[in-house]
């Protein structure tokens, strides 16, 4: 059974009028790469604040492996929150020594963080040198510093070029299985989808949704079905209980089924009908597609 890392319970956070955070709810697994979505001021990053002990809370309580944290339990956590900061006159090398300092960690794991990152090479160059996507992974290193069995990002991917971009979730990939649960608050979309296992979707403070990245695209699939006799497969689709939605053409109809009935099923069911499809095809909604009509239902 896998251990719960993270446990929040009716978490709120208030700024003035404004609810940054609303009652939410979630649990992060052991091994999941958790992605928590929303667009900027949903409270990804005040819930992360909150969790990590830097932002106070006006309600709710959180857990960290199973108790209230402890300073110890905090060691045990890796994170980037806003911009990192480094001494740009100094190497990236000794920065990592400097905050192995602050943190009370030994040396000992700084060539093979430089090494995770793909660093090694210009562990020497002054910060000031480095590119912004180095910059970042060199965040990720000072992060992974005293082998934490988690590690938070906040927009690990802001600000960078496409190359950037494609870099660190590379990076986020591999980290992720050496084993490590990774929490990432993001606001692109295609990057969660293509990073993450499971994801929360935040819309001023609350869940709109919660579960795994791959189960809510499938959820909202649609299947392309077309025939030489239209008005038979239209007929035979409304008698059908698993069709929950019909959305036609002149050349094929989207269909939408109910969850775990896919298009193998559908073709069965239309072939016992008598109805020979001459187009199936499964469409699978982006991740896109799908939070803005979340958003759009509210």
């Amino acid at each position: 059974m896998q251990e719960t890392v993270l446990s929040i319970q009716k978490l709120s956070k208030n700024y003035g009028r404004i609810r940054a955070v609303d009652n939410l709810s979630l649990e992060v697994q052991e091994g999941n790469v958790f992605g928590i979505l929303g667009p900027n001021g949903s409270g990804k990053t005040t819930t992360l604040g909150i969790v990590l002990s830097v932002i106070n809370r006006n309600g709710g309580n959180f857990s960290w492996f199973g108790k209230v944290p402890s300073k110890h339990d905090r060691k045990q956590i890796g994170a980037i929150l806003e911009v990192p900061i480094f001494y740009p006159y100094i190497s990236g090398e000794n920065n990592l020594k400097i905050i192995a300092n602050i943190k009370g960690y030994s040396y000992e794991s700084i060539p093979e963080v430089l090494k995770t990152v793909e660093l090694t090479e210009r562990r020497k160059s002054k910060f000031r040198t480095y590119s912004l996507g180095m910059k970042q992974r060199l965040a990720m290193a000072a992060a992974l510093l005293g082998n934490p069995k988690v590690l938070i990002l906040d927009e690990p991917t802001n600000g960078l070029d496409p190359q950037g971009i494609a870099d660190i979730r590379e990076l986020i990939i591999r980290i992720a299985k050496q084993g490590i649960t990774i929490i990432m608050a993001s606001h692109l979309l295609d990057e969660v989808q293509k990073i993450c296992s499971h994801v929360v979707i935040l819309d001023k403070g609350k869940d709109i949704y919660t579960g795994k990245v791959a189960e809510m695209i499938s959820a909202s699939a649609h299947i392309e079905v077309g025939a030489d006799d239209m008005d038979a497969l239209e007929d035979e689709l409304r008698k059908n209980e698993n069709v929950t939605g019909i959305d036609k053409d002149k050349v094929i109809m989207m269909v939408k089924v109910k969850e775990g009935y896919d298009s193998a099923q559908l073709n069965s069911y239309l072939f016992s009908k008598g109805i020979i499809l001459t187009h199936l095809n499964t469409r699978k909604k982006s991740l896109e597609n799908y939070f803005l009509e979340l958003l759009a239902e509210k």
